[in-house]
């Protein structure tokens, strides 16, 4: 199914009287970049969680943050005095070397990584497994979001598709009442200038003009991108690369399309054709 590359999941796992907490967080984006955040604590399980995050994510700016949370009336946090004391010397030290060096407070000093310690240490392979646990329940429930408003995004473009597709059919029934209108034009030209009209010459010079606006294989290769668009919508994977591609495509035959015109109801259709081209391009941008 078409899935966007937006969305958000918090999943929170209750473990030992601690509170696992996952945050997901996705926006689109040309490649899979992952940010990961966890406790130093358990730094050791971020190669895993990042693992997770690969193999069920295609696409997308994705910011993923562990939070421990615990219940404070249980939560016994040990102040390591010897390490602030070793803290506060040497920032005054470093105060004297600087010119108006900017102030530290108590509480800078206590969010200093290892000032707080709890006094129990964390056992990292007991929450291994309800991390990714939640982990995987997170990214389950951010892809549902993806995937929800994935099928909104797809309804839009198969709207836009239709449309499209319509103004093909309007540029294919117009070519005969294009080759005719420029054949009377020709011919009021030349009563203009007084000249005998040689009606040989004439068809000539029309079917000359006919192989300059031909526009039927443009036509056709739009059939088929229309075609391609609609089967890889269909798709159960990522597809929003592919997309990419044959709105490029699109619009390349809009701009023929355009170069060929020779009568403005044919050029306002074309310009039709790359409004919606743009408007398709934009939304592709958010497929995964």
């Amino acid at each position: 199914m078409t899935a966007s590359m937006t969305g958000y999941a918090r999943h929170a796992t209750e473990t030992d009287g601690q509170s696992l907490v996952w945050e997901i967080r996705s926006v689109n984006h040309r490649h899979l970049d992952l940010r990961i955040q966890v406790p130093d604590a358990l730094r050791a399980l971020e190669v895993e969680a990042r693992a997770m995050l690969q193999e069920l994510l295609a696409r997308g700016r994705v910011e993923a943050v562990l939070r421990v949370e615990t219940d404070p009336t249980t939560d016994e946090i040990r102040f390591d005095h010897e390490r602030a004391t070793v803290l506060i010397r040497t920032l005054r030290e470093i105060d004297q070397m600087m010119v108006n060096g900017a102030r530290v407070s108590a509480l800078d000093v206590l969010t200093w990584p290892g000032i707080m310690q709890r006094d129990e240490p964390v056992d990292i392979e007991a929450l291994r497994e309800p991390v990714l646990e939640g982990l995987k329940a997170t990214i389950g429930e951010l892809r549902a979001m993806r995937l929800a408003e994935g099928a909104t995004l797809r309804q839009a473009l198969e709207t836009r598709l239709d449309a499209f597709a319509e103004r093909v059919r309007q540029l294919r029934g117009r070519r005969t009442e294009v080759l005719e209108a420029q054949r009377e034009r020709l011919r009021s030209r030349i009563a203009e200038l007084d000249l005998a009209l040689d009606e040989q010459r004439l068809e000539q010079e029309v079917a000359l003009l006919a192989q300059r606006l031909d526009v039927d294989e443009e036509l056709d290769r739009l059939d088929g991108h229309l075609a391609a668009m609609r089967e890889i919508l269909g798709r159960d994977e990522p597809v929003g690369r592919r997309l990419d591609f044959l709105m490029q495509e699109f619009n390349r035959e809009a701009n023929t399309l355009g170069s060929k015109s020779h009568d403005l109801e044919t050029t306002r259709v074309v310009l039709e054709m790359k409004v919606l081209t743009e408007q398709m391009r934009e939304q592709v941008q958010n497929i995964e």
